[in-house]
């Protein structure tokens, strides 16, 4: 079914806010940045247990609780929980993974290439003079899981 109207998309903006005074010096700071021709967004609440589950998938074509890595330009994670941290894994194309332990509390931002998403977005390797250090995957899927209890996790996703 195609689209009635066509929707040029909105402007996502990012703002970073620290607020900080140690003696009376202001050591805070504001970064901003916006991400023009969004045209869709996920903002789920996912109960993260302690079984390791995969809370979405990227590739090039929709699917359910999938998206299209390329135009993947946002993605934001919040553990909700006041005493349990999540452990997010992050996979590529080449099974490369890295782990992110986000404590309760706490919020992880990944922002796509400004041209690509998340194509060509990380690579994992525990040999750091490997060949192989410059070769940069997609991103392929999140898996979560929570350490010893149930976690509510925000997750939110931007799109062109």
């Amino acid at each position: 079914m195609a689209r009635l109207t066509a929707f040029a998309g909105a402007t996502l903006t990012i703002a970073l806010t620290e607020s900080l005074t140690i003696d009376g010096r202001d050591y805070g700071s504001r970064q901003t940045k916006d991400i023009s021709s969004i045209t869709d967004v996920t903002r789920r609440l996912i109960t993260v247990t302690t079984t390791e589950a995969t809370i979405a998938t990227f590739s090039a074509a929709v699917g359910p609780g999938g998206y299209i890595a390329a135009d993947v330009m946002y993605i934001r994670f919040s553990n909700l929980d006041d005493t349990n941290f999540v452990t997010l894994t992050f996979r590529n194309q080449d099974n490369d993974e890295v782990a992110i332990k986000l404590d309760a509390g706490c919020s992880l931002i990944l922002c796509g290439d400004n041209t690509g998403g998340m194509v060509d977005i990380f690579n994992a390797t525990q040999d750091a003079d490997a060949a192989s250090d410059t070769d940069l995957g997609d991103l392929t899927n999140i898996q979560a899981d929570a350490n010893t209890g149930s976690v509510d996790l925000e997750m939110y996703i931007a799109s062109k």
